[in-house]
Order: structure tokens, then C-alpha cells, then sequence
């Protein structure tokens, strides 16, 4: 704070009545008090003096996710807690909802809270901004998508290959005539999926540029609009490839509102509850987000308790589950 201060040239009660938001200081000095708190990478630490008496962790780690609503998220984050609660550490979980600035704010509040650890799914284009507190120690393990700019450990899917696993499968199916509904294409795991798809249909003879290819769906309405406007289309495809859950919805609504899911081969990325119990059921490339949130429960538990090895990305295998919606042949 003092450092903040001293850059600022204001005294050390002003900044702490600025990162504490209290009254009392002009808008001039509050702007220019916390440019100097951003210069120099500040973050306020509420538990500051309750550490330093007691001389001991918080123990709790921080975690960020794209969506704490999405089901993805929600398995990730169970079984973290399942995990890290054994050795009797918090998860405080918060939802990213793939906003760089609400990534950058969210893991100051985790910093100031003074976390033993971040696990993190992040959007921004480069997390270099985080290498001050690593290189303090701060244990960082990057989940679902790997890390730009910062060594760290990584935990994620193999999304290439389960997308292009989709791909065969609908190919030895009979189908020509594809589409491809994916997420933004600001998302390193979107662009994965779309890479993977598209190179496995090339590599099969068939031209990648007659697939039809809709992006930057990021949830179940904007999907639902794009597939409706495909399966209406002059030259319809006769199988689907949706990229995450969310968009499988929307897949799936698109179809049965124009009573084509028994005529139209769908195939999802992502699980979901009851995708068996769907008529017909939903065939996906399966993640195994609890192998993915264990994994990640273990390497922070390494990183806190020393392991100073050269970090690594871990990738988890995808699974193709055959249901029925993936299986429907082609009828013309």
C-alpha cells in the first residue's frame, strides 16, 4: 500500500479509503490512486492481519469457471470439492461468463482473499498479466483451456480428436451433407473443435467448404435460430455436429419444433442428464468433467504442497455414446 502511495503521491489513509470504496476522497485523486494500484498489480488483502496473527493458510482455493450454471462447470466444481474438501480446503467458485474484464476482476477479489491456489478456465488472450503472483509462488492450474503467456499447469479435453471422432461417425453414416454449429470463435476450445472437425472431413474426400458452418453461438437461443435456419434452407444438411451442450439444445429444439429429429443425425459435444431418456436419444463425444475437476484438485494439492516440477498439460479423452440421433441414415 505503501508503494501505492508513494506513485499516487497521496498518503497511505487515502489509498485505503479508495480500495475500500469509502467517501471522503475526490474523484481526481480516486482515479489517479488507482491507476497507480493497477500500475503496480495491487490487490487489496482482507486477510492480511488475521494471517499474519494466526501464521497459518487460508485454506481455500479459488476457482473460475465459465459458467457456474452450466453443467460442465457444475461436475468440474463437484468434484473439486469432493477432492479438496478431504483435506479440509474451501472452493470459492465464480462464473467467468467468458468476459475478459470479469475474468481480471474476479481473480483480484480471489487475490485479495488471499486463496492458497487458482484453478481457472480464462478468456482473455494472454494471462501474462498473472506472472507477478505466480512468481511468487501462487499454485495456478489452468482447466478446459491451456494458459497463453504464463508457464502453468493445464488440465483439458482433447477436443481435436473427439471432434474429429464426431466427423467419422457421421461420415460412416452415409452423410455428405454436414453442418457445424459452434461456440465464439474468441474460445481457444471452439476453435479446437471446429479444427478437428473440419480437417477430419477434408481428410475424407469430402470438401470442407460444402459444410455448412454457423459460429459464435453461445447459447441455446442463438443455436436454436441458426440450426432453424439451415434445416429450412434450399439444400438442408442431413447431419449436425453442435459443439457444446448449449448448442445442442438449441440443435435439438430446431428439430423437433420442425419434427425432423428422426430424420436428421445429430451429434453433441458435451454430456448431458437424460440424454438417453431424448427421442431419440442424443449421441455425443463425451468430456469426463469429473476426471477433469480431480485431476485439477490433485495437481493444485501439488503445486501447495511443493512440487516444483516443470508444469504440464494433462489432456483427458473424450468418449464417443452412441444413442440413436447420431446413427440416423441419410434419405436422400
Amino acid at each position: 500500500m505503501k508503494n501505492v502511495a508513494d506513485l499516487a503521491g497521496v498518503g497511505i489513509k487515502t489509498v485505503s479509503r479508495v480500495v475500500n470504496d469509502e467517501p471522503g476522497v475526490s474523484e481526481e485523486t480516486r482515479q489517479r490512486v488507482l491507476r497507480a494500484t493497477e500500475q503496480l498489480q495491487y490487490h487489496l488483502d482482507i486477510t492480511a492481519g488475521s494471517l499474519k496473527r494466526s501464521g497459518r493458510k487460508t485454506q481455500s482455493i479459488g476457482l473460475l469457471l465459465p459458467s457456474v450454471s452450466n453443467p460442465f462447470s457444475g461436475e468440474i466444481h463437484r468434484a473439486m470439492e469432493d477432492a479438496l474438501g478431504a483435506r479440509g480446503l474451501a472452493v470459492f467458485a465464480a462464473s467467468l461468463d467468458d468476459d475478459p474484464d470479469r475474468e481480471r476482476k474476479l481473480i483480484s477479489a480471489f487475490l485479495g482473499r488471499r486463496v492458497d491456489g487458482l484453478v481457472l478456465t480464462t478468456i482473455a488472450k494472454s494471462q501474462a498479466y498473472m506472472i507477478p503472483e505466480h512468481s511468487r509462488d501462487l499454485p495456478l492450474v489452468f482447466i478446459d483451456r491451456e494458459p497463453v503467456g504464463i508457464e502453468a499447469d493445464a488440465v483439458v479435453t482433447d477436443n481435436e480428436v473427439g471432434s474429429a471422432t464426431a466427423a467419422t461417425h457421421l461420415i460412416k453414416h452415409g452423410h455428405t451433407r454436414l453442418a457445424y454449429l459452434g461456440d465464439r470463435t474468441d474460445i481457444q476450445t471452439a476453435v479446437k473443435r471446429r479444427a478437428g472437425f473440419l480437417n477430419e472431413i477434408g481428410s475424407s474426400g469430402i470438401a470442407t467448404s460444402t459444410v455448412a458452418v454457423r459460429e459464435n453461438l453461445h447459447d441455446e437461443e442463438t443455436a436454436l435460430r441458426a440450426a432453424h435456419e439451415l434445416l429450412t434452407s434450399e439444400n438442408p444438411p442431413t447431419a449436425i455436429f453442435s459443439s457444446q451442450n448449449l448448442v445442442t439444445f438449441g440443435a435439438m429444439r430446431a428439430l423437433k419444433s420442425l419434427g425432423l429429429q428422426h430424420e436428421v443425425a445429430l451429434v453433441g459435444f458435451d454430456d448431458f442428464t437424460l440424454a438417453d431418456m431424448m427421442e431419440p436419444g442424443v449421441t455425443v463425444v463425451a468430456q469426463h468433467p469429473e476426471r477433469i475437476g480431480k485431476l485439477a484438485a490433485e495437481r493444485i494439492l501439488a503445486r501447495i504442497d511443493g512440487d516444483d516440477r516443470a508444469p504440464q498439460t494433462y489432456i483427458v479423452p473424450t468418449e464417443l455414446i452412441p444413442r440413436g440421433s447420431g446413427e440416423i441414415l441419410p434419405r436422400n
